[in-house]
Formats: C-alpha cells, structure tokens, sequence
C-alpha cells in the first residue's frame, strides 16, 4: 500500500506507462480545444466580412441556431477582425500559414518527403508554430526542395524564397483589410486565423485555383 491509499497489484500500469497511454489522448483533446475557439474566431471573421448567419451556418456545416449562439457572444461593440487577403503579407502568423500550405503541397507531391512528419504533426497538434520549429520546417523543407526538386514545380520553389525573404526580414505588424462604413472599427484578426486564411490562400495559388 502505497502512503497515498493506491494500492499497485502485481502487473498493475505504472504511473509513466498511465501517463504515455493518455498523452496521444490529450494532444487529440487539445486539437479539439484550439479547433473550436478557432472555429470561433473564423465566425467573428466571417461576419465581419458582413455575411449573413444563414450563409455563415451553411460554410462552417453548423445549425442556425448555433451560430446565432456564437455571435450573441461576442463582447458589444468590439471590433470584428478583419484582414486583407493579398498573399504577400508579412506579419509571422501570415508567413507561418504560407510555409504550412507549401509543406503540405510538398508532402503530397514527394514519396518520401522529409517535411510529411511535421506536417502530420502539425494536423494532429502535436506540433505548434514557434520560431524554433518554423526554422525546423524551413530546413525540411529546404531539403526537400534541393533533393526533390526535379519532381516539383518550379513555382513551390519560388513561393519559399518569397517566404523565407520574408521571414528573414522579421516580423511586420499584421495587417486589417479596409472596414466597411456601417463598422468602421476593426482590429487585425488573431494569429491563429491569419495562419489558418493564408494557408488556404498558400495552397490554391500553388495549385492554380
């Protein structure tokens, strides 16, 4: 009997096995976590850009009701977040999102591309955007492009040197796009959504949409 009142039957799991099995658990529970205050933040955006709650409910697959819920949340008169979509931004969050969507792009197109774990990583939230492991998916990814070169397009190469050029020059402060009249404040939308837009954004310029 240990002095705690826990009593360890032969064969029973140790503590550090315990903790091993549930940390797959929590990073999954985490994920959940940040997708969802995520999810929230895209919604405060989504009507900032003025849409309707019918059309907001009808892209994020969720009830009327429910998004009616999220926005009668947000503080009165605090200012929607807003941002511009052009692709070449230079605030850290919005570099991160390109550099993302270019590693996916990579790691579908190379059978044995060096950067597939981060980006499995980063998916499943094992992996967050820090300045350390940006320089880490920098370096897989610089890799990837000199030895798979000949099998990617040219312009995957040509989005990391904007990147990198812009990452090397450091961080600018993000930028809002223009408000309309009826709300004139605005307020650069968070780093987690300026990642998650200019991802996407990264990733139909690569493939042409």
């Amino acid at each position: 009997m240990e002095g705690n009142g826990v009593r360890h039957e032969p064969g029973a799991l140790t503590e550090e096995q315990a903790a091993r099995m549930l940390a797959g658990m929590n990073e999954v529970i985490r994920a959940g976590e940040e997708m969802r205050r995520l999810r929230t933040e895209m919604i405060k955006l989504f009507a900032g850009f003025g849409w309707t709650q019918d059309k907001i409910a009808r892209i994020t697959e969720m009830s009327q009701p429910a998004v009616s819920k999220q926005m009668t949340r947000f503080a009165a008169g605090d200012p929607l977040p807003r941002l511009g979509l052009a692709l070449d931004q230079h605030d850290a969050a919005w570099l991160e999102g390109r550099l993302w969507a270019l590693a996916e792009e990579v790691a579908e197109a190379l059978d044995a591309g060096r950067c597939a774990g981060f980006v499995g990583a980063l998916a499943r939230g094992r992996k967050r955007f820090t300045p350390e492991s940006t320089d880490e998916l920098r370096r897989l990814l610089e890799a990837d492009l000199r030895l798979g070169g000949a099998e990617l397009p040219a312009a995957f190469r040509a989005a990391y040197d904007e990147i990198s050029r812009g990452l090397d020059t450091g961080p600018r402060p993000a930028a809002a796009g223009p408000a309309p009249d009826s709300a004139p404040d605005s307020a650069p939308a968070p780093a987690s959504v300026r990642r998650t837009v200019a991802r996407q954004l990264q990733r139909d310029r690569l493939r042409g949409a």
